[in-house]
Formats: structure tokens, sequence, C-alpha cells
């Protein structure tokens, strides 16, 4: 679910950060550039990890900032398909689920993707919204929020999913 990715990316640090230490000034730069992005082929960057080398310094012809090559690692999430990770319930429409991991909001299990055989019913307690009941067995399982019992600040309760 969450690897250490090694990346080198030509970096250009501004000069107004040039008052700062050098690893400060990059990591920060680096933060602003790659964490809560999606990067192809690697998966949402949570954060940067560690800087493995800085080399360069370079100031081009009319730009006043230096330019580094830059060597460091993130934190990156990348649930493998068939992955079961535990989210909580943030809205069910009609159209599907959108669910929470916290450091995440925006995971959105459209109505196809639904563990099958589910359906959705109109929710007695909210209006707007609807309730999916995935059943299981002969067994009706809700997908309302309030599973695995008590319920934390936001009044959300845990949901197991699948990716």
């Amino acid at each position: 679910m969450f690897y250490l990715s090694e990346i080198e990316h030509t970096l250009r640090l501004p000069p107004h950060l040039l008052n700062l230490p050098l690893n400060e000034a990059i990591k920060g730069e680096l933060e602003g550039l790659f964490v809560d992005k999606v990067i192809a082929q690697l998966g949402l960057c949570i954060s940067v990890y560690d800087i493995r080398s800085i080399d360069g310094g370079f100031i081009f012809a009319g730009d006043g900032a230096s330019t580094y090559t830059v060597k460091f690692r993130l934190i990156i999430f990348r649930p493998f398909r068939g992955e079961v990770i535990a989210a909580r319930l943030k809205e069910s429409n009609a159209n599907g689920l959108r669910l929470s991991l916290g450091f995440f909001d925006d995971i959105y299990v459209p109505a196809a993707l639904m563990p099958n055989p589910s359906h959705s019913e109109p929710d007695p307690e909210s209006r707007n919204q609807v309730r999916w009941i995935w059943e299981y067995e002969g067994e009706k399982y809700p997908i309302d929020g309030t599973d695995e019992g008590s319920l934390d600040a936001d009044g959300l309760g845990p949901v197991s999913w699948w990716v």
C-alpha cells in the first residue's frame, strides 16, 4: 500500500529561499511540487521521506535562481488491485460511494464497481442519500458508515473496501 520511490529531479530554487539552510529550502520546494499529487506510474505522494543527494547549484544566465539536481525518496500510496483497505464513508448516492482514508478524501467507488450482488435503496435517515446493501451468502450488509462499533469524532464509522 505504501512504497518508497527514489526520484531524481532538476529543481530551480528561487533566490528568496537561499537564506534558509539548503536541505530545508530544497525539501520545502519538493514538498510543494510533489506532496498531495498523483505521479504517473507511481501513485499518490504522501511525503518527502529524505534527500539522498544534492548536486549542482548552477545559476543560469539571466535567471538569478540556482538549479540543483536532487535525488530523494517519496512515500507513495499505491494500493494494488484487490487490496482491502479501511476507509470511512463520506457520502453515498445512486452513483456510488465517496470514501476517505483520513489523508485522502477523494476515493470514489462507482456503482459498477460495487461488490456483486449489491443494490441501493433510499436511506431512511437522510433524504438526499441512498444506502447501499451488499448481499453475501443470503445475508444483507448495509454500507452505511456504522459498522465496527464505535464512531469517531466526526461521526463516521469505518468500512472495509476493495480497490
